[in-house]
């Protein structure tokens, strides 16, 4: 459904919004668990709303690069899904987890099926998947030439630092992949599918990069900006029916109450969230909740939201 949106008042929401978070004294707290986000000032805040027009609006910090994290998820589970369509079930769950990204308990219970593809076990698992057959650098350009071409952006990278990074501190996510592979449910070598999930992660990208690459989610599977078709109608509406329910984690049934909007987030600040039939917005501000996702970006996008009239209920 087709909200109406004159850009002139959308601008002046954003602009708005902009205002509202630089007055802002509690910003939460960078995830200093990986050294090079640790390093990123708090301050900063951008926004950007690609429309299904293919135009873009931006406020603030939007043309500043981040590290996307867990946002890229969206992007593998997309890919992953063109690969080997909706058997990619049968060895991830769809349901909301209700435990931390980085949780163990669940995979034990669930004998090595992680919950959902946004947790960190479920991205795994879907690297697990784009890498069948294929060297980890293959799969890693794969990925990177995919958000490249939805965001018609060839300027974006994967910053080594912050993949050098993931690898010398994800402690945690060498023991999910490992406990996958005693279970039986990982094909491929855990370092190898690792060196794919760290790379998808330390991938940079401004707000407003992010906003378009999002776009197809927005346009019922169509890319704005090209008019090519990148999913089916109806397995856009899935994707997004998984940002909505687990794109958060365990904050995913709060920020559906007070946003309303598919999404997700990742520990680097940055949000992207959907809104069919009208946008892709992007919000990056560095700081988090205790839940991992950005302090300020939801706020932001929740005031947003009531502003332009924007949810999906």
């Amino acid at each position: 459904m087709a909200h109406s949106c004159p850009p002139e008042r959308l601008q002046a929401a954003l602009d708005d919004v902009v205002s509202r978070m630089a007055a802002r004294v509690r910003r939460g707290k960078v995830a200093d668990y990986i050294p090079p986000l640790a390093e990123v000032d708090p301050q900063q805040f951008g926004i950007a709303v690609a429309l299904n027009d293919g135009s873009v609006h931006v406020a603030g910090d939007a043309d500043a690069p981040f590290s996307i994290q867990s946002v890229s998820k969206v992007f593998s589970l997309t890919l992953a899904l063109g690969q080997v369509g909706d058997g990619l079930w049968k060895r991830v769950g769809r349901e909301p987890s209700g435990n931390a990204f980085n949780s163990i308990v669940q995979l034990e219970h669930e004998k090595g099926i992680p919950r959902n593809p946004f947790i960190n076990a479920g991205a795994i698992m879907v690297a697990d998947v784009l890498l069948a057959g294929h060297k980890p650098r293959e799969t890693i350009g794969e990925i990177l030439h995919f958000v490249r071409a939805l965001a018609q952006d060839d300027s974006i990278t994967i910053d080594p630092l912050v993949a050098r990074a993931e690898k010398a501190t994800g402690f945690r996510n060498v023991a999910l992949a490992n406990y996958m592979k005693s279970f039986g449910t990982l094909d491929n070598e855990p370092e190898m599918v690792l060196g794919v999930y760290f790379h998808q992660c330390a991938m940079a990208m401004s707000c407003r990069q992010l906003a378009q690459a999002g776009g197809f989610l927005a346009n019922g599977g169509r890319n704005p900006l090209t008019g090519f078709s990148v999913v089916a109608p109806e397995r856009a509406r899935r994707i997004n029916a998984i940002m909505l329910t687990c794109g958060h984690y365990d904050g995913s049934g709060d920020f559906a109450f007070r946003v309303g909007l598919p999404s997700k987030s990742g520990v680097g600040g940055g949000i992207l969230a959907i809104l069919p039939g009208t946008a892709s917005i992007a919000v990056w501000s560095p700081g988090l909740s205790e839940q991992g996702n950005s302090l300020l970006g939801t706020d932001a996008l929740e005031f947003l939201s009531r502003r332009m009239g924007w949810s999906v209920f």
